[in-house]
């Protein structure tokens, strides 16, 4: 065992200098993470939200099929009423419509209510698909006068690239992302 010398003292731990160096690098890696952890959770939102879009669009597909009735997917600012003015961000509705006379009506609740889009977010779909898409029976996208439905939602965050939504004219559906620039 070695004899510690009563003159010599051994301390341990970080001088002041060290201490200061350590909390700026800290203070840099902070500084610089969390605007990417800001910009992921954004990116991260943006896609979660098409994709909230293609699920709800393929579940409206297979619930007319399993209903034997058309069925719709419509926006709406109220959750009881489709509108025809803005775009999907406001939520949407998916309902039973018999009638086809695009709105959902008190023998036929909703099937499923979509909330708000997170703020920032918009959600606009081309003509086809401006105001709603409607499913027949059969699962095929058609307009309510019976005319082919194909079209794109194109989603955006400022700062962001768009994500388009596309549905085919066989129903099925597609996320891409895109390198248009949202405003």
């Amino acid at each position: 065992m070695a004899a510690i010398h009563p003159g010599i003292r051994h301390f341990r731990g970080f001088t002041l200098t060290e201490m200061m160096v350590a909390l700026g690098i800290f203070a840099l890696l902070t500084a610089m993470g969390v605007p990417a952890y800001g910009n992921f959770l954004s990116y991260y939102r943006l896609h979660s939200e098409a994709q909230m879009l293609a699920w709800a669009l393929q579940f409206a597909r297979s619930e007319a099929i399993k209903r034997n009735v058309r069925v719709n997917v419509c926006k709406s600012f109220n959750r009881v009423s489709c509108a025809k003015s803005g775009g999907f961000e406001a939520g949407w509705l998916i309902h039973p419509d018999p009638g086809s006379v695009g709105q959902p009506d008190d023998d036929d609740p909703p099937i499923r209510i979509e909330p708000q889009a997170p703020d920032g977010i918009t959600i606009r779909g081309n003509k086809p698909v401006a105001d709603l898409v409607s499913y027949t029976p059969y699962g095929h996208p058609r307009l309510l006068n019976g005319g082919l439905q194909m079209g794109t939602f194109t989603l955006c965050r400022p700062g962001f690239n768009a994500v388009h939504v596309v549905l085919a004219n066989s129903g099925r559906i597609r996320i891409e992302n895109t390198s248009e620039a949202c405003g």
